[in-house]
């Protein structure tokens, strides 16, 4: 081994779930280090406003949101380091875990990568991100009470979340690549949104550009069955499906979806013992920031537990403890 120390907890992510969990472990004195590639918060971090978080009754910046939650957990001894894992590997009573190239030995893991939405990659969709652009329509529908969307899509989630949007909006034009592949409660269900006139479907539509005027997105152009067509709007919510960060676990034993969420027991242990994973990147998962940050300490309680059971089991001079 590369260090003699061996980590109770190593997690790999920073984000609401994994910073959550690091408050719990390292409140009870359990060494905990979380590993993360991108920005220490993940896709809050970088929300321009998170109006559904309990306890902020005016919203709170994602960014600042997403500090705080990190202080917290950084006060109580959890180590915060940049690095990509590549790999878990099973031990038994240990894990080890490749940063960077490099092994981490671990007793437990908890995988918290999250999962990012996929894009459809056209001009002014990164440029508004959170500024007109959205992809979570429960987090940020509200925002367009009495105005007008473009909603992206022709799935379950497109349709899902259209028919969500629905009660704040005038007006939604739903813009589908080619033809609506979502289920036909759905479809029935939006059918009825469409009859009243609160939303107009688009067939064989693609969208080509966000337009913004003053930094505010007003326009969409698209083209629909070759012509090129525009589309007024004060707001645009993309729903083409998620892309889990799951990559880095291609090569293990753990278990994925059809979706390739990683699938858990019901205390948040994967097909890997000793392994755990809470947040958007597993099967189940609500998407939701408050429901994240409740499985990280679900599953921060469950590796307590585990690690507890480990002790019983294997003399603590084989599990060196880091300091």
């Amino acid at each position: 081994m590369a260090d003699s120390i061996v980590k109770d907890v190593v997690m790999i992510g920073a984000g609401p779930s994994a910073l959550a969990a690091a408050v719990y472990t390292t409140r009870e004195n359990i060494s905990t280090v979380l590993y993360e590639k991108g920005v220490i918060g993940g896709m809050a971090a970088i929300t321009d406003k998170v109006d559904n978080y309990p306890g902020f009754p005016e919203g709170i910046e994602g960014m600042r949101l997403a500090s705080q939650l990190q202080a917290q957990a950084e006060r109580f001894g959890a180590e915060i380091e940049f690095g990509e894992v590549s790999e878990i590997k099973d031990n038994g009573d240990t894990k080890t875990v490749t940063v960077d190239g490099k092994p981490v030995e671990a007793k437990a893991v908890l995988i918290a990568t999250g999962s990012d939405y996929n894009k459809i990659n056209v001009p002014g969709e990164a440029e508004y991100f959170g500024r007109g652009v959205h992809y979570c329509a429960t987090c940020d529908g509200a925002f367009y009470r009495d105005k007008k969307l473009v909603v992206v899509g022709g799935g379950n989630s497109a349709l899902q979340e259209t028919i969500f949007l629905t009660r704040f909006t005038t007006h939604i034009d739903l813009l589908v690549r080619s033809t609506i592949k979502a289920s036909d409660v759905l479809q029935r269900e939006l059918q009825a949104h469409v009859d009243a006139g609160r939303v107009t479907v688009h067939l064989n539509t693609t969208t080509d550009e966000i337009v913004a005027e003053d930094g505010k997105v007003n326009k969409v152009k698209a083209t629909k069955d070759g012509q090129p067509v525009e589309f007024d709007t004060d707001g645009v919510f993309v729903f083409v499906g998620l892309n889990p960060n799951t990559g880095f676990l291609a090569s293990s034993a753990i278990e994925l979806d059809e979706n390739r969420l990683i699938k858990t027991d019901n205390n948040l242990q994967t097909s890997m013992k000793g392994v755990f994973a809470s947040g958007d990147v597993r099967s189940g998962a609500t998407m939701q920031i408050a429901s994240a940050v409740g499985e990280g300490a679900s599953a921060a309680l469950a590796i307590r537990e585990y690690l507890d059971g480990l002790r019983q089991h294997v003399p603590e001079r084989m599990l060196p403890t880091a300091e």
